[in-house]
C-alpha cells in the first residue's frame, strides 16, 4: 500500500515538472517607443555631438546641419526690414505734419509688420539647423553621420527615453479576466536579475491570431490578446530581448498549474 502510495507521489511531482516546462509564462519581447529628432529642411550634416550610447541630458546639443542658405535669406530679410523701416518713419513723420495720407501710414505699418515676421521666421530656421534634445535618454541610432545629406524631416538620430520601454505580450482568452489594468507582474529572461517586475498599462480590446515571430511555446492556432507593461527597471532590460511575464509577482503562472 505505502508503495502505491509513493508512486503515486513521485508520479504527480513528476507531472508538475512537465507542467512547469509546458507553461514557463507568458512569452514576449521588449520594445521601446523611439524619439525621433530632425531637421526641418534638408541639409548636409556638418556635427555629430553624440555617439550611440550616450546618454543625453534634455536641451543637450546633438547635431548642426549646414546653414549657409538660412542665413543668406536672413540676410535678405533684415535688409527688407531695415527698408520698411525707414518707409514707415519716413510715413509717421508726414502723418504728423499732415503731409502724408492716412492710406499711405497704413500701408507702411503693415509692410513693417510683415518685413518683421519674416525675420522672425528666419531667424527660427537658422536656429533649427542645430538639434538639441527633446527628451533626455539614451542615443539608440544615428541614421545620417557628418558629410551625409539628411532629407527634410527624416530623424538623424533617435533617443530612447527609459519610461518609454515597454514590455509586449500575449495572453490566451481563457486567461484574460485574471489579468487587469495597474496589475504588477515579474519578469524573467535569460541572464536578468530575479526581481524585475513590470505593470500593465494597457490591454488591447481586440483577439488576434499568435504572431509567427513571437517567443511562443503554446499552441499557435489559439486567439490572443496583446498586453503591454512598464518595466520597474528599465536599464536592466534591452530593445529586442525576449522575456517571460508572470502575472502573480508572488506565485509564477507556471507554478500554479
Amino acid at each position: 500500500m505505502k508503495l502505491r502510495i509513493w508512486g503515486a507521489l513521485a508520479l504527480a511531482m513528476a507531472l508538475a515538472g512537465c507542467n512547469e516546462v509546458k507553461n514557463p509564462g507568458y512569452q514576449g519581447w521588449v520594445e521601446a517607443d523611439m524619439i525621433f529628432v530632425s531637421p526641418d529642411e534638408s541639409g548636409r550634416v556638418t556635427k555629430l555631438n553624440v555617439r550611440e550610447g550616450d546618454e543625453v541630458k534634455k536641451g543637450a546639443p546633438l547635431y548642426e546641419v549646414d546653414d549657409e542658405l538660412q542665413k543668406a535669406d536672413l540676410n535678405q530679410q533684415n535688409a527688407t526690414l531695415a527698408n520698411a523701416q525707414q518707409t514707415y518713419d519716413r510715413a509717421a513723420s508726414l502723418s504728423r505734419t499732415g503731409s502724408g495720407t492716412q492710406a499711405s501710414f497704413d500701408a507702411a505699418v503693415s509692410a513693417l509688420r510683415i518685413a518683421e515676421a519674416r525675420v522672425n521666421t528666419s531667424q527660427t530656421r537658422l536656429a533649427r539647423r542645430s538639434g538639441f534634445a527633446p527628451v533626455g535618454g539614451i542615443i539608440q541610432q544615428i541614421y545620417f553621420r557628418e558629410g551625409e545629406m539628411v532629407p527634410a524631416q527624416r530623424p538623424v538620430l533617435s533617443i530612447m527615453p527609459p519610461g518609454n520601454m515597454k514590455l509586449r505580450f500575449f495572453v490566451p482568452e481563457t486567461d484574460l479576466p485574471k489579468i487587469a489594468v495597474g496589475d504588477e507582474v515579474r519578469v524573467t529572461c535569460d541572464n536578468c536579475a530575479a526581481d524585475l517586475t513590470a505593470r500593465i498599462y494597457f490591454i488591447a480590446t481586440a483577439a488576434e491570431y499568435t504572431p509567427p515571430v513571437i517567443y511562443s511555446l503554446e499552441e499557435r492556432s489559439k486567439l490572443v490578446y496583446l498586453i503591454q507593461a512598464r518595466p520597474n527597471r528599465p536599464a536592466s532590460l534591452r530593445v529586442g530581448q525576449p522575456i517571460s511575464v508572470f502575472p502573480d509577482v508572488k506565485t509564477p503562472v507556471a507554478d500554479k498549474r
